[in-house]
């Protein structure tokens, strides 16, 4: 049996109504299956929570009952139903930043949790002259702090190690 693979990119872009219909497709089967009580709207082409920092095309938006089981183990289950929609969808890696879940504000949150954090950290790298490192995160929330410690004077940023165990590096930067 020959699956056949939706055709969501043309011109090099994506092409919003039809990865909206297809995402639509995927979600009523995951929410049904899962037995979730849960509702979702799907924006496209508005910013996100963050537009400097995340401004993806599509944006997935999840409220109901369960909702609060999405933000459990910060958003395991929330991440993974993207991660698997993204699959679903046959794109190319290049085209995952685009695409975002979110509930209950969980990503303005954690990017204001990011950026707190890197403060900190260049703070502390800049008062201790020692190389400060954190722990291993997703590559997307890995982009926000270098974004965020570019702009902060005296320190300097690298991404270390491989797969899952990533971690971003804070440095002096003499």
């Amino acid at each position: 049996m020959s699956v056949s693979r939706p055709n969501l990119i043309v011109d090099g872009k994506l092409d919003h109504a039809a990865t909206t219909a297809e995402l639509r497709r995927c979600i009523d089967t995951l929410l049904r299956k899962g037995r979730f009580e849960l509702a979702y709207e799907i924006r496209t082409g508005g910013p996100a929570a963050k537009a400097e920092l995340e401004n993806p095309e599509i944006l997935v938006i999840f409220r109901g009952h369960d909702q609060d089981l999405l933000l459990e183990r910060n958003a395991e289950l929330l991440k993974a139903l993207e991660h698997i929609s993204l699959r679903w969808l046959w794109l190319d890696p290049q085209f995952y930043g685009r695409i975002r879940f979110d509930a209950g504000g969980y990503r303005a949150l954690r990017i204001e949790e990011l950026k707190l954090s890197a403060r900190v950290a260049a703070e502390r790298v800049r008062e201790t002259h020692s190389p400060f490192r954190f722990n291993p995160m997703a590559a997307r929330e890995r982009r926000i702090l270098h974004l965020v410690l570019k702009e902060e004077p005296g320190v300097r940023t690298s991404s270390e190690g491989a797969g899952e165990e990533r971690q971003v590096v804070v440095f002096p930067a003499d």
